[in-house]
């Protein structure tokens, strides 16, 4: 018997089931890390959004060994790492003891991080590392002045704040709750710490051009207020809705100071790009740093940890032990 996290329509409950409610997947995993994401919070506890069908397994990220496979990708016993591609949303997720999966747009533990320490990172590590890649490659340099991290003590902006600063930016981390974690941002390399306050409510369609670039996970009037202060020919990332779904903004930035606004898809990004990802946090994340920002709970402990979540409760990262 297989035991897991099951998403029905009453809600989240820890279950045992036969192999057979696995489905379909050409490899076998034995399930031995994943973690609580802001998605896999939505779904174990009840709200829309996440989950399409049901009943379905939670859980955006698994990380263990592949027990049977018949891609030649994969033997048994490698260690492997799948980050969203429908988990937990139209495919059984990584909340359960064994699953089987289709494989293609998953990756091999990266040398230099153990298989804790990416699951610990996660689909909020693995997003963060597109968004530092995309900012990148739309020719920002650390030169050009600083990034702007929102959201910055949740997973996303965390993991964005170390990865930038490693990479020689000046670091402005946006947070609501300053004077109980500003030092704890700054721990991770941010050099300015903003008050979520200066980023809210309804602003001027240009602002004061302050930031180079931004790493978005807030949504809403935070993101359009960013764009409006974002430099000439800077680069925005948007990743995440914590804060909202809308965007209330105009075009003026983008045809007046040729702002890029870069949506980052971490659910279906190409095999190619999902590597690419894992290797930037390999050479960018300090695993002792990492560890010092992770929480560690058994999967009975999800449901209580999302709601926590949810409510401002929890920040940096949050490992799920599986077995």
């Amino acid at each position: 018997m297989v035991h897991g996290m099951v998403v029905e329509d009453g809600g989240a409950t820890l279950k045992e089931y036969d192999e057979a409610f696995l489905g379909d997947g050409g490899v076998v995993v034995d399930v031995v890390y994943s973690d609580l994401n802001y998605k896999d919070a939505l779904a174990v506890t009840g709200r829309p959004g996440v989950v399409r069908t049901t009943p379905l397994i939670a859980g955006i990220d698994l990380v263990g060994t592949v027990a049977e496979t018949d891609d030649p990708r994969w033997s048994p016993g490698d260690w492997i790492v799948l980050n969203g591609a429908g988990l937990s949303e139209t495919k059984h997720g990584g909340y359960t003891t064994r699953a089987r999966i289709d494989a293609k747009l998953a990756v091999a533990i990266p040398d230099g991080l153990s298989p804790e320490s990416v699951a610990a990172l996660g689909t909020a590590g693995y997003t963060a590392a597109l968004s530092v890649l995309r900012i990148v490659s739309e020719g920002v340099s650390p030169g050009d002045g600083p990034v702007l991290v929102t959201g910055a003590t949740g997973g996303v902006g965390s993991i964005a704040t170390m990865l930038l600063a490693t990479a020689g930016f000046e670091v402005a981390a946006s947070t609501g709750r300053v004077d109980r974690f500003g030092d704890y941002l700054s721990s991770l390399g941010a050099t300015q710490i903003v008050a979520r306050e200066e980023l809210e409510g309804r602003g001027k369609p240009l602002q004061k051009a302050q930031y180079a670039g931004v790493v978005d996970s807030v949504g809403g009037e935070v993101l359009a207020n960013a764009i409006a202060r974002t430099l000439p020919n800077g680069t925005v990332t948007a990743c995440g809705l914590a804060g909202s779904a809308a965007l209330p903004a105009t075009v003026m930035p983008f045809i007046l100071r040729g702002v890029t606004l870069a949506g980052i898809d971490s659910v279906w990004a190409s095999l190619e790009d999902r590597a690419d990802a894992w290797r930037l946090l390999s050479k960018g994340i300090d695993p002792q740093q990492l560890d010092l920002m992770t929480s560690r709970i058994p999967l009975e402990g999800v449901i209580a940890a999302g709601e926590q979540l949810l409510t401002g409760g929890l920040h940096g990262r949050t490992l799920v032990e599986i077995s």
